[in-house]
């Protein structure tokens, strides 16, 4: 499994443009087994090389930046790719509303502290993504977070196992909600852990 993208492995934009639809349409079946809602306003996006690399090449194909933009997206991207045994989600608080969304967001600050994946007597607590604070000190949480889950070899093991039952919680005071990871999704995510 990769766990980087290179600049070999970028495609001309070209190439990319002409085979763009038929690789979104791809990528959205790919991407319904690695999707978990939690509550009614959260979505948990399960990363991996192959989400990376087209998300890498859809804001190269948008931007138009050309071979100076290529580091930055590598730079960005490549941290969300699961690296061994773990697994990376983008967590989106999706509220249409601008206004309730500002006011739900203000009440969330943390959030990213509360998630975890549980099962079998384990819970994996998940880390966010370092590179820029999603909280603000006015207590606002950004409606955007990246999370990853480091599992230990016996917790991969727990995980991997066929019929184990997961679930993918939130336990923050203005949002404490859980989901069943469906079977589906688990078993794609157990892939992910090597």
């Amino acid at each position: 499994m990769k766990h980087e993208i290179t600049r070999d492995d970028i495609i001309p934009m070209t190439e990319y443009a002409a085979t763009r639809a038929e690789r979104r349409r791809a990528l959205a079946a790919y991407k319904r087994d690695r999707r978990v809602e939690v509550g009614p306003h959260a979505t948990f996006y399960f990363e991996s090389y192959e989400t990376m690399w087209n998300q890498v090449h859809e804001m190269l194909h948008i931007e138009k930046g050309g071979e100076a933009q290529v580091a930055g997206e590598l730079e960005a991207y490549n941290t969300l790719i699961p690296k061994g045994r773990e697994l990376v989600a983008t967590l989106m608080f999706e509220i249409d509303n601008p206004v309730q969304r500002a006011r739900f967001l203000a009440g969330l600050g943390g959030v990213e502290e509360t998630v975890s994946i549980d099962f079998a007597g384990e819970s994996v607590k998940g880390v966010p993504e370092a590179d820029v604070d999603r909280t603000t000190a006015e207590g606002k949480a950004s409606s955007v977070q990246f999370i990853h889950f480091p599992f230990t070899e016996a917790q991969a093991a727990k995980f991997k196992a066929a019929g184990t039952r997961a679930t993918l919680a939130i336990g923050h005071d203005a949002y404490a909600h859980s989901a069943v990871i469906p079977e589906r999704v688990r078993q794609a995510l157990a892939q992910d852990l090597e």
